[in-house]
């Protein structure tokens, strides 16, 4: 064959990098930057770590250990801003790796104890805790170097200055590169620990809006992700887990293929087989367990997938396969709501008296529904495991290193001071791969191919069927209104499998503003497995809230925007209301618009846990057009949010722009169907994503509806919820029909 056929697209790529220098123009020696594999890097020769978190090579290059891993979301940036802000190295040379797991363990949680477990993906592992840390450990570092510094010239070390990695001072006009100085300052223990820069100080955090370090990287191919590890001697796996959740492993007929090309082993996987340790996981190892499932183990992928696509196997489906079809579920999950809540989330005042009082004219309610959703995630689940009799290897594109690192060592029984974890990049996750049962199923089938690295790689179809999805949720809303037309009383009912979310409706503002409120929940004994899924609980509830509030100030006849600005006006945050003008100011609210087109507003907040100035608030306006046909294009989208402060504006502007263009996925395409208690859809073809064509003209970030609270929240789940909700309620001003359950592509919008 042709050798240039041969090329492929990561090859291809990496020798255009090689060949075109014009590619890395502009990005060599510009910026900070992370080495393809950011993990289980040794100090280097003459280097001085300065604390487990902070090493000083001596070219003057900081390394800068991470915890939380990064998925898109810019945690390796952000830390080496961190380190900029107080020690202020040249920024090229500022090198983030992974914090090791293993280390962490053997070092009593030295880098997992501030702000909680290790390494958890979202923001708030950079949040202030962790970030206070970084600042911490670069000012004592910058300290150190002064005081280094003074004594080898002999001069006042507040009198030094320390600016792109140059140690100066001026009155003597010595100065030295901070490579120069590390082994002295290395040794020197501070008599008490610098104070870090107040916030008004900054001089880059806050200020500049640096790239994503490991952008080039990304763009020239080079960056290594979990599907990319190639240990030497590495054989592969292809899984099939029982296609009914819960359903357990019969029989196979492992002759019928054993002869096949490349084909190895054929080995099952049971739940139970892990040897239980006593270490304490982030996560409970209960959402971590394994299912029952055959892999098939060969030389090269594609022989072990086909092999295990031509091997027999009979499985017991279980109680699961009661769920005959998805309407089954959906009416189950309805008729939960319509009777009183098992669980009583929140009650305030005494709603029934209420509505006993009040007019039926003055009543109103609705049911929604919200289907399962998968992540999607490119990069298909997979992981790569060596375990020897004393020792794992494992290679893995977690969202949760220090879950996956438990699981390991759960799984096998091996020593956890033997097990080592190797984070790699990731493919995307958005919550798939937090609870690590990805994980476990890797090590589990490595675990009976010992003494080999076998990577492991679940088909497109197996990740879409064995998913943790988000969950199929039903909700009842009824209120009544009082004579101004807002809310009096609210009773909320919720319903959905088992481990549902409940976030976004007990504990969000419209519940704290109500004197008469009760929300409940009811668990369906639904099969299908769920999980995180970028904005848990919030992603379901903040539909289902915030088109019912657009149904309520229908019903009083108020336009929508002024009625949650009176409404929310209520809530002593002020940044719901300072939102909410601000996409009402910047979107064009109020203007007229022809027939078939309309404008929706929605708002919610992510974090906040009940409380005022918490969390992330968000407000969308959405402007869309619907053809008589019925056909819904997403001409406009503002989006004005409160996060309290941010630390770098590129970042909350992609992150923002990123998780709405999610939420109009999950909203408009999103929903998985149910046959014989199977999962349905496969691949791409079945489970239809948002296209490049279907993207809106215009996705405006507004910075204005920011207070400049003293809080740093997370940016990536808040955006996700609330477009839906803008869009429904913009296809009812267009159309005139409300939407109350999600697709919105199964709804027929036509009009006429």
């Amino acid at each position: 064959m042709n050798e240039i056929v041969k090329l492929n697209r990561r090859k291809f790529l990496i020798s255009s990098a090689a060949l075109g220098g014009a590619m890395v123009i502009g990005t060599k020696a510009m910026a900070a930057s992370v080495d393809s594999q950011p993990w289980d890097k040794a100090n280097a020769s003459g280097s001085a770590e300065f604390t487990p978190w902070l090493t000083i090579n001596a070219d003057g290059s900081v390394v800068v250990r991470v915890t939380a891993v990064d998925i898109g979301q810019g945690t390796l940036t952000q830390v080496a801003g961190y380190v900029y802000e107080e020690l202020s190295p040249a920024w090229d040379m500022i090198k983030p790796e992974y914090a090791s797991t293993n280390r962490d363990f053997l070092e009593n949680n030295v880098y997992s104890t501030p702000g909680g477990a290790l390494a958890y993906f979202s923001g708030r592992s950079t949040g202030p805790a962790r970030m206070d840390t970084y600042l911490q450990v670069a000012a004592s570092a910058r300290e150190r170097l002064k005081a280094a510094a003074a004594a080898k010239w002999g001069v006042d070390a507040g009198e030094i200055t320390v600016k792109d990695g140059v140690i100066s001072h001026a009155g003597s006009s010595n100065s030295a590169q901070m490579g120069e100085l590390i082994a002295e300052a290395a040794e020197i223990e501070l008599e008490a620990e610098p104070a870090i820069k107040d916030q008004s100080e900054w001089t880059f955090l806050g200020k500049k809006a640096p790239a994503k370090v490991q952008l080039p990287k990304i763009v020239n191919g080079t960056l290594t992700y979990g599907i990319d590890v190639r240990p030497e001697g590495m054989v592969y796996a292809a899984i099939r887990q029982s296609p009914v959740m819960g359903g357990k492993l019969v029989s196979y007929d492992e002759a019928a293929i054993k002869d096949m090309p490349g084909v190895l082993a054929v080995v099952t996987v049971d739940p139970g087989e892990n040897v239980p340790t006593d270490l304490t996981p982030p996560f409970p190892f209960g959402v971590s367990t394994a299912q029952h499932a055959v892999a098939v183990i060969a030389e090269h992928y594609w022989q072990a997938r086909t092999a295990l696509d031509a091997l027999p196997i009979v499985w017991d489906d279980g109680p699961g396969a009661q769920w005959k079809t998805t309407e089954q579920m959906n009416e189950a999950a309805m008729a939960a709501v319509q009777q009183t809540g098992a669980k009583i989330e929140t009650s305030v005042g005494d709603f029934e008296a209420v509505f006993a009082d009040a007019d039926d004219a003055d009543m109103i309610e609705a049911d929604y529904l919200t289907p399962y959703c998968e992540q999607a995630p490119l990069e298909p689940l997979n992981g790569t495991c060596l375990v020897t009799p004393d020792r794992v290897d494992f290679w893995h594109p977690s969202q949760h290193s220090q879950m996956a690192y438990m699981v390991a060592a759960d799984e096998t029984g091996v020593a956890p001071e033997n097990v080592f974890f190797h984070q790699t990049f990731v493919g995307g996750g958005f919550g798939r791969r937090v609870f690590s049962d990805d994980a476990r199923m890797v090590v589990a089938v490595a675990k009976k191919y010992p003494g080999k690295p076998v990577q492991v790689i679940w088909s497109r179809e197996e990740a879409t069927r064995q998913g943790r999805y988000r969950p199929l949720m039903a909700a009842k809303l009824k209120a009544s209104l009082g004579a101004d037309g807002m809310p009096t009383a609210l009773l909320g009912r919720m319903s959905g499998g088992p481990g549902f979310f409940v976030s976004g409706m007990p504990d969000t503002a419209l519940t704290g503003i109500m004197k008469n409120v009760q929300i409940e929940s009811q668990t369906v004994p639904f099969h299908i497995l769920t999980g995180p899924y970028r904005g848990p609980g919030y992603n379901s509830n903040a539909f289902f809230v915030e088109t019912f509030i657009d149904e309520c100030a229908v019903k009083a006849g108020i336009d929508p925007m002024e009625y949650r600005i009176k409404l929310y006006g209520q809530w002593p945050d002020v940044g719901w209301v300072k939102c909410l003008e601000e996409v009402k100011a910047k979107s064009g609210w109020g203007e007229t618009l022809p027939k078939g087109q309309g404008r929706g507003v929605a708002i919610g907040n992510w974090g906040m846990g009940g409380k005022p100035d918490e969390g992330t608030t968000v407000a969308t306006v959405a402007k869309v057009e619907v053809s008589q046909d019925g056909e819904l294009k997403i001409l406009q989208l503002d989006v004005a949010f409160d996060t309290g402060r941010i630390v770098n504006e590129d970042a909350v502007r992609t992150e923002l722009e990123g998780g709405t263009m999610f939420g109009l996925n999950m909203s408009v395409n999103e929903g998985l169907n149910i046959e014989d208690g199977r999962i349905v859809e496969g691949n791409f073809d079945e489970y239809p994503m948002i296209r490049m064509a279907d993207l809106p003209t215009q996705i405006n970030v507004h910075f204005g509806g920011l207070t400049n609270a003293p809080r740093f929240f997370e940016i990536g789940e808040p955006p996700t919820g609330v477009v839906g909700p803008a869009v429904g309620n913009a296809i009812f001003q267009a159309t005139g029909k409300r939407i109350r359950s999600t697709p919105f592509r199964l709804h027929d919008l036509s009009w006429s």
